[in-house]
């Protein structure tokens, strides 16, 4: 209640000290999301050293980027909350400020996929994971960098609960039927904990979100696969390591366009609405792009397929956060995007393996690749028909409250007032007048 007084911010501040968190957020990215999809690169050294499959070889990824991507693990102690933190600076310029702190992993990845392949030739696999886990030690000046700040509608939220009968009793009842504490809701300390978790993921049973999430779940099965097996597949059909690892570079760099682009884009007022389907739109062309992908073979051609996936690829991660935040508010944002980098740990960690052992059963990536890319396709035309189908509902509600001109009428007895509310054509309304003023009248 303290912070809730000193603060004085209607909004956020749109630039200030968020550029700065912006530029840790760019940093952790490049600490977290850049060096996850190096691993790739790894990928050959593991599986010929420790001679495994496809599929076993491909827990190693998953298992990094899981713990990425599951809140309370790994990287995601530094990614999630940094995240979090640039849309509590920003609100009218929120997607190109994403923009920028997401190109960290475009540039992180154009910057180390040559320079780990060098350190692998130079130090071995050993060598080379120890000098970028020396690497990602920056995370702890990123973290310094991180300022909280209170906005007038986080204290607002937190005034609406008084410090006395914080729990309405309407509201005890459903707790004691919802609340994993039933048996301590005696207690009021635990009253609050409760209520105000309910309150804080309430958004969980929104269909909005709830429509995000699965669509979420079919876009991180199928982007992952790619960043573990282009390197193999590249090397698979004659390409030499370098050139693999320069695909990499390519996919990086032309990921930061698409960041900033997209982010930029997105933040114009003819766009701005239409953020929700930007997103799908990209979602979409990265399915696309690798249903493609089995038939380029050659190095010449792998180069067009990292400049289109990983343009999209930066277009919707910059999206993610902000179609999150448009669906359920900037002060649930933090919990929001938590669950949704829940959600990407779980496909994160089975897509891989799945993909590997497709890849040892056909012997080769065709099927892996197919099935990655009809995952986000389906991903994309999930939300879409979601939209779609909220659109027509929108269009039918005022057409149907037309029709059934509801009224609401009121009339006394004594001390007592009853309400009443109905389908009443003009008959039954002048018929109620006219009863009324007669009782009235008496």
């Amino acid at each position: 209640m303290a912070s809730c007084r000193r603060a004085r911010r209607a909004g956020p501040p749109d630039g200030g000290w968020g550029w700065m968190i912006v530029a840790g957020c760019f940093l952790v990215t490049i600490c977290t999301r850049a060096v996850t999809r190096c691993i790739s690169i790894f990928f050959v050294e593991f599986q010929a050293y420790f001679r495994q499959d496809y599929a076993r070889t491909a827990w190693i990824h998953s298992i990094v980027d899981c713990a990425t991507m599951l809140c309370g693990l790994g990287f995601a102690l530094c990614y999630s909350p940094a995240i979090a933190m640039v849309g509590k600076y920003f609100n009218k310029r929120k997607a190109l400020a994403y923009g920028i702190a997401m190109s960290g992993s475009g540039i992180g990845t154009f910057i180390l996929a040559p320079v780990v392949q060098l350190l692998i030739e130079q130090f071995s696999w050993r060598g080379a994971l120890l000098i970028l886990g020396g690497f990602v030690l920056n995370l702890c000046v990123c973290g310094a960098l991180m300022r909280p700040i209170s906005l007038k509608e986080d204290c607002k939220t937190a005034s609406e609960l008084p410090e006395q009968n914080y729990v309405p009793e309407t509201e005890k009842q459903d707790l004691k039927r919802m609340s994993i504490c039933s048996p301590l809701i005696k207690l009021w300390p635990h009253e609050c904990l409760c209520y105000c978790s309910w309150k804080e993921y309430d958004f969980l049973l929104m269909p909005g979100f709830m429509v995000l999430a699965v669509s979420i779940l079919f876009m991180a099965y199928g982007c992952s696969p790619l960043f573990v097996y282009l390197v193999p597949y590249a090397l698979s059909v004659g390409v030499s390591h370098h050139q693999a690892a320069f695909l990499m570079s390519i996919l990086g760099v032309i990921d930061i366009i698409g960041n900033i682009t997209f982010g930029w884009l997105t933040d114009r007022r003819c766009l701005k609405k239409h953020r929700y389907f930007c997103y799908l739109f990209a979602v979409g062309m990265d399915g696309l792009s690798c249903l493609f992908l089995p038939v380029l073979q050659s190095f010449p051609l792998l180069v067009p397929f990292s400049f289109t996936f990983g343009y999209f690829d930066g277009a919707y991660v910059t999206l993610i956060p902000v179609v999150t935040a448009d669906v359920v508010g900037t002060p649930l944002l933090s919990s929001a995007l938590g669950v949704v980098y829940f959600l990407h740990a779980i496909p994160y960690l089975v897509s891989p393996p799945v993909a590997g052992w497709l890849v040892d059963t056909t012997g080769s990536y065709t099927a892996s690749f197919l099935l990655c890319g009809f995952s986000m396709i389906f991903s994309s035309a999930l939300l879409c028909f979601a939209r779609l189908a909220k659109k027509i509902k929108r269009t039918h509600l005022p057409s149907l409250t037309g029709n059934t001109a509801l009224k609401q009428h009121i009339w006394t007895n004594g001390a007592i007032a009853y309400s009443v509310t109905a389908e009443l054509d003009q008959r039954d309304v002048e018929f109620l007048a006219v009863d009324t003023n007669s009782f009235s009248n008496r």
